[in-house]
């Protein structure tokens, strides 16, 4: 027995002497997100289910292939969530929610760690994508937030793709607008010019997202240069009236990105709560203070909760941890790095694989 106890002994002597072999931290990292809700099992049809996840797999592939590269985490940035602008299963770009008048007014915003630069637009109905005039706006003006007319003037006169407003339509954002006027008691408008006639069977179901609060999407990466950055773009809330604009093109709430205190940002929910808890900010803040990038947004996400809002955030840190919090049954996501190949989750309880 004695020699049995001393054969263990020096085996768990050796085991604790054995150097600890960790794995190495990603040289390049991105998460990516496609919106917040009520998004559960039974709502999706299988067909709905792999619908998105292709989807998220190609807003991920854009980015990878820019990181893996040698890019600039903005480059991926951009890249995935224009493969987002055009895909009309996302409340963003051609897919966006139409307001009360029966248009689409798309937000967006960008905004790089290393130096604080940021760009955000409001409001507009021209520009194909949102986000490119975003970091048109950070890169080639003296502003950070352009709105309306005049955002899209701007992003036209940089060469930015212009189009005729009836691209943004699709039949089912339509018809979840007249749902929402008749709930609410107010008039529908008139179909836009030059929209397509009725066909509702060319596109997907309605997925059970609550459309009127919920639906952004929004990337933050870092790349082999340690660089963070963050981007985030939405069609709003359904049947939105007097030109009403959420938390996305707000630096501070729904996008946020700083070295300095090691975290990015892009959220999704109920906009008018993430900017009263200056979500994106605050979570940088609790990074720079000692929290993990998970704790920060566990932490921020309870407190939109405390005070009514719903939704969820993706958080990246320099060494390229990401991070996934939500306080609603679902949340469209997605991670991939140098060290670990691409996933994605759609329900709250599954987890993307590190």
């Amino acid at each position: 027995m004695k020699a049995l106890r001393t054969a263990l002994l020096a085996a768990a002597l050796a085991l604790l002497a054995s150097p600890v072999i960790a794995q190495d931290a990603p040289t390049w990292s991105l998460a990516i997100h496609g919106g917040a809700g009520v998004i559960e099992r039974d709502s999706l049809t299988p067909e709905q289910d792999a619908a998105y996840r292709a989807a998220l797999h190609r807003a991920l592939a854009a980015g990878q292939a820019i990181l893996a590269a040698g890019g600039s985490s903005m480059d991926a940035v951009q890249a995935a969530i224009e493969i987002m602008e055009d895909d009309p299963l996302f409340n963003a770009g051609r897919g966006a929610v139409f307001t009360a008048a029966g248009r689409n007014e798309l937000d967006a915003a960008v905004m790089n760690g290393t130096d604080r630069t940021a760009g955000a637009v409001a409001g507009l109905t021209t520009t194909r994508h949102p986000i490119a005039a975003a970091r048109a706006v950070m890169e080639r003006s003296p502003h950070v937030m352009l709105i309306g007319p005049g955002a899209d003037a701007f992003a036209g006169s940089v060469g930015l793709e212009q189009v005729d407003p009836s691209f943004f339509f699709t039949e089912r954002r339509w018809q979840g607008l007249e749902r929402e006027l008749r709930r609410q008691n107010l008039p529908v408008p008139q179909r836009p010019a030059n929209a397509p006639g009725p066909q509702a069977s060319a596109d997907m179901p309605a997925p059970p997202l609550n459309e009127r609060k919920f639906g952004t999407v929004g990337a933050v990466a870092v790349d082999n240069q340690g660089r963070l950055a963050a981007g985030t773009s939405t069609g709003g809330m359904t049947a939105k009236r007097w030109g009403r604009v959420g938390d996305v093109p707000v630096i501070g709430a729904g996008t946020y990105a700083s070295n300095a205190d090691g975290c990015a940002v892009s959220a999704t929910g109920s906009g008018e709560y993430f900017i009263r808890a200056t979500v994106a900010r605050d979570i940088c803040t609790r990074t720079s203070t000692g929290s993990t990038v998970q704790q920060a947004a566990d932490a921020e996400i309870a407190d939109v909760g405390s005070i009514g809002g719903d939704g969820g955030v993706i958080v990246m840190s320099p060494r390229g941890e990401a991070a996934f919090a939500m306080n609603t049954s679902g949340m469209y996501r997605g991670s991939v790095s140098s060290a670990a190949a691409a996933a994605v989750a759609i329900y709250a309880d599954e987890q993307v694989a590190p």
